[in-house]
Formats: C-alpha cells, sequence, structure tokens
C-alpha cells in the first residue's frame, strides 16, 4: 500500500469511528434484535425473531428460523420479513406453500403487487385462477386479461362469468363483470 493510501485509510476509519460516536451517543440502535423460544415443536423453536445486524455471528441481516419466524429472511410454518419463506408467508418476497402474500407472493393462494399462484390476486396475477389489473390464467378477470376464460373491458366468456359468479361471488359488482349466467 501506498504511504498516500494508507493516509486516506486512516483518515476515512477516524470518519467512520466519529460517525459511530455520534449514533451511539443518540441511541441509535446498531445492533439488530435476536429473540428465540427455548421451546421446540418438530426440532424448531416455537418462535424466531431476527432482525437487524448481528456483529456477534457476523450477520448482516437477521436469519429467522422456527414454527414462527420473523426476521429479515425468515423461514418456518408461519414466517414474516423482507425474504419469507413457509406454510404461510408475508413479506417483500412471499413464498408460502398455502398462502404467500408481499410485494411478489407466490403460494396456492397468493397475494401481491405480482402474484403466482392457483388462486393469484395482484396487480399483476399469473395463476389458474387470476384476478388484477393484468390477470394471466386459465380463469382471468382484470383490465387486461388473457387466458382460456377471460373477463375484461373487451371480452366476458360466459363461462368466466358462471365461474367467478359461482366461486368468487363478491366479484359481482366489480367493474367488468355481469350479474348472472
Amino acid at each position: 500500500m501506498q504511504p498516500d493510501e494508507t493516509a486516506q485509510l486512516k483518515q476515512r476509519i477516524a470518519t467512520l469511528e466519529r460517525e459511530m460516536a455520534v449514533l451511539k451517543q443518540r441511541g441509535y440502535p446498531y445492533r439488530g434484535v435476536r429473540k428465540r423460544s427455548a421451546n421446540t415443536l418438530w426440532g424448531l423453536p416455537l418462535y424466531d425473531i431476527a432482525m437487524g445486524p448481528d456483529p456477534d455471528k457476523g450477520e448482516l441481516r437477521g436469519h429467522a428460523r422456527g414454527v414462527i419466524a420473523i426476521g429479515d429472511f425468515a423461514a418456518g410454518v408461519i414466517a414474516i420479513g423482507g425474504i419469507a419463506r413457509g406454510v404461510i408467508a408475508m413479506g417483500g418476497l412471499a413464498l408460502g406453500l398455502l398462502f404467500g402474500m408481499g410485494g411478489l407472493g407466490v403460494g396456492l393462494l397468493a397475494v401481491g403487487g405480482l402474484a403466482v399462484g392457483g388462486l393469484a390476486i395482484g396487480g399483476g396475477a399469473i395463476g389458474v385462477v387470476a384476478i388484477g389489473g393484468g390477470a394471466f390464467g386459465y380463469y382471468a378477470v382484470g383490465g387486461g386479461a388473457f387466458g382460456a376464460q377471460v373477463i375484461d373491458a373487451m371480452r366476458q366468456d360466459p363461462e368466466a362469468v358462471r365461474f367467478f359468479n359461482e366461486w368468487l361471488p363478491f366479484l359481482q359488482g366489480a367493474p367488468g363483470s355481469r350479474r348472472g349466467g
């Protein structure tokens, strides 16, 4: 390392140390939250909460794993986090076996900005049954709907109308749908 680079590095370290001191004085929570149940079910803690950095473990983000998992990255039966995966998942990216809800929701029932699943409801929806602004599915309803049986501004397939009236009657008053069938 050149003498100039060494001096610049020392100056940068001193600046960062001053910034950290200011943050500590203000009570800034520079450490994350870690809570874990002592009780277990199926070999997993009943709950595990891991959010934010943990310098002791060298983690920048919390990795939660439990029956109920809450964290930056969460995996469990019920998972809530930035990236969540489980039977029921909620988060920015939610991968749920039965239910996924999030910015990107994936699951048998999926809800989100972009929803992908058996029944998908979202701004963009992709599924066997898709409901959304842009809907892609066998049965699709939305502003722009694409599929075998469609209800949108331009098309109202009789089979789609019958299906949605029978299985999702709350949509009967929705724009683009019609009663009966």
